[in-house]
C-alpha cells in the first residue's frame, strides 16, 4: 500500500505510469497475436492449399477476440462499477498474461490436429475478454485521477499503449525474424513474442500492491451503498434503458479509427507481402516507424482537446481519414516502401488525431456510477464492427473485386458514420447546455444570485451531468 507520507502528485503520477503501462503491455500482447495471423498462424494453424483461405481462416481467428471483448468490458464493467476500477484491471492483466503465455506455447495441427485451431481460437476468446476488460479499467484510472483541466492529456497516456504495444510487437518481431531463417522461424521463432507476455502477471502484481482506488470511484461508493440498500442496482441495466443510444453513436463515432489501425498494422501487412511481393523486415520497419509518431501525436491531440474542446479534435481526424482513404491505397500500389511510409504515415496522423481525446470524451459521457461500464461498451462495439473485422473484410474486398479501392470504400463509410454519430452527440451537448443555462439563469433571478454565481453554478452542474459538456461543431 502507499505509504501516508507519499504526496497526491507523487500517487497521481504513479497510478498514470501504471495504467499507461497496462495498457502498453496488454496491448502488446493483443497486437503480437496479429501480427502472427498475417505471417505464420494460417500455415501453422489453418493449412489449406490456398494461401488466401489460410490468412482468411488466420484473421477470422483474430476477428474472435474482437467478438470476445464486449463480453469483457461488460463483465468488468458491471464488477468495476460497483467494486472498484483497480480490481478488474488486475484481473485483465492476469488473463491476457496466461492467454498469451498459453498460445506461444500451443503445439501445431501438424503434432495434435483439429485440436490445435480449437485452443487457438479458445485462447484468442480469453485475450479478448481481457483486452475488454483492461480498456475501461486503465482509461478510468488515469481519467479519475486527472487533474482539473488536464483529463485529456491523462486519458491519452493510456491511448499511448496502443502504439507503444504495436512498436514493441513490431520490433521482436523484427528480432525474431532477424536472428533466425524462414524455416526455424515458422518453427520456433514466432513464439518468443508470445512469451514477453509473461511478463503481463508482475505488472498485475505490483498495480494490486502499489496502486489505490481512484478518488472518483470512493466518492460514488457511498451513493452506490445507500442505494444497494434500497434497490440492488445494475450498471449494465442502467446502460441499457437510459443510455444505449449515447453507447451507440459512441461506438458508431470510433469504427472508422480502428477499423484503419488494424487495416494498415495487420492487414497491409499481408497484403504488402502476399500480393504485392514487398519483404516482410521492410514492411514491419515501416509499421514501426509510423506507430514511433504516435507517441508524439495523441498527447498533443489530448491536450489541444483540453483547450478547444474534444468533439472538434475529433470531428477532424474523421474528416481526415475519409478524404485520405483512397490516396493511402493509391499510394500503397505503387509497391515502393517510400510511398507505402508516406501513405500509412498520413493515415496515422489522423488516427492519432482521433484517438488522442477519445478517452477522455468516452469518460465523460457517463456518470461514474455508470462510466466503466458505459464506455467499455462503446469502445468494445466499435472494435468489434470495425478493428475485429476489418482485416477480414479487407481480404474479402480485395478477393472479391481485384482492386485495392473497395477498401477505399469501406473506409470512407466509415468515416461517414462516425460524422453523423459526431454530429448527433455535438447537438446533444448544445441543447443540454442550452437548458441548463436556462434553468440556472431563471433560478439565479428567483434567489436573487449575480450573474458571476449564475455561472459558476451552471458550470458546476454540467460537470456533473451523465455525459459531456461537449463542445458543439460549427
Amino acid at each position: 500500500m502507499d505509504t501516508p507520507a507519499q504526496s497526491p502528485d507523487t500517487h497521481r503520477r504513479r497510478v498514470a505510469t501504471a495504467a499507461a503501462l497496462a495498457s502498453a503491455v496488454e496491448w502488446y500482447d493483443y497486437f503480437v497475436f496479429g501480427i502472427a495471423a498475417a505471417l505464420v498462424l494460417g500455415k501453422l494453424y489453418f493449412p489449406s492449399g490456398s494461401s488466401s483461405a489460410g490468412v482468411l481462416a488466420a484473421f477470422a481467428t483474430f476477428a474472435v477476440g474482437f467478438l470476445a471483448r464486449p463480453v469483457g468490458g461488460i463483465i468488468a464493467g458491471q464488477l468495476g462499477d460497483k467494486h472498484g476500477r483497480k480490481p478488474m484491471l488486475v484481473l485483465a492483466l492476469t488473463l491476457m498474461g496466461l492467454a498469451t503465455t498459453g498460445i506461444g506455447l500451443l503445439p501445431t495441427y501438424e503434432t495434435i490436429g483439429i485440436a490445435a485451431p480449437v485452443l487457438l481460437v479458445l485462447l484468442r476468446v480469453v485475450q479478448g475478454i481481457a483486452v475488454g476488460a483492461q480498456w475501461g479499467g486503465a482509461m478510468l484510472m488515469a481519467t479519475e485521477y486527472a487533474p482539473e483541466g488536464k483529463r485529456g492529456l491523462y486519458g491519452s497516456l493510456v491511448q499511448l499503449g496502443v502504439p507503444i504495444g504495436v512498436v514493441t510487437a513490431n520490433t521482436v518481431f523484427l528480432v525474431a525474424g532477424a536472428v533466425t531463417n524462414d524455416t526455424t522461424f515458422a518453427a520456433w521463432g514466432w513464439r518468443v513474442p508470445f512469451f514477453v507476455g509473461f511478463l503481463v502477471l508482475a505488472l498485475a502484481w505490483y498495480i494490486h500492491n502499489r496502486v489505490e482506488e481512484t478518488p472518483e470511484f470512493r466518492k460514488a461508493e457511498q451513493t452506490l451503498a445507500a442505494q444497494e440498500k434500497s434497490e440492488p442496482r445494475s450498471p449494465l441495466r442502467t446502460i441499457l434503458r437510459e443510455h444505449l443510444g449515447t453507447v451507440f453513436l459512441a461506438g458508431g463515432s470510433f469504427a472508422v479509427n480502428t477499423a484503419t489501425f488494424y487495416i494498415i498494422i495487420t492487414g497491409v501487412l499481408d497484403y504488402a507481402t502476399r500480393e504485392l511481393d514487398m519483404k516482410r523486415s521492410a514492411v514491419l520497419t515501416v509499421s514501426l516507424c509510423v506507430s514511433i509518431t504516435q507517441l508524439a501525436l495523441i498527447p498533443a491531440a489530448a491536450a489541444l482537446s483540453d483547450r478547444i474542446g474534444r468533439l472538434r479534435i475529433y470531428a477532424a481526424g474523421a474528416v481526415g481519414l475519409l478524404v485520405w482513404a483512397i490516396p493511402m491505397f493509391l499510394l500503397i500500389d505503387t509497391k515502393s516502401l517510400l510511398w507505402l511510409a508516406v501513405g500509412t504515415f498520413v493515415t496515422s496522423c489522423f488516427l492519432s488525431i482521433m484517438y488522442g481525446p477519445q478517452a477522455a470524451l468516452f469518460a465523460e459521457l457517463f456518470t461514474a456510477e455508470m462510466r466503466y461500464t458505459g464506455a467499455s461498451l462503446g469502445y468494445q462495439i466499435a472494435a468489434v464492427f470495425g478493428g475485429g473485422l476489418a482485416p477480414f473484410v479487407m481480404v474479402l474486398l480485395l478477393e472479391a473485386t481485384g482492386t485495392s479501392m473497395a477498401v477505399s470504400g469501406y473506409i470512407i463509410g466509415l468515416a461517414v458514420i462516425a460524422l453523423l454519430s459526431i454530429r448527433i452527440l455535438s447537438a446533444r451537448a448544445a441543447a443540454r447546455d442550452s437548458v441548463q443555462a436556462e434553468g440556472t439563469e431563471a433560478g439565479a433571478e428567483a434567489e436573487g444570485t449575480t450573474d458571476a454565481d449564475a455561472t459558476a453554478t451552471a458550470d458546476d452542474e454540467a460537470g456533473a451531468k451523465p455525459e459531456a459538456k461537449a463542445d458543439a461543431l460549427d
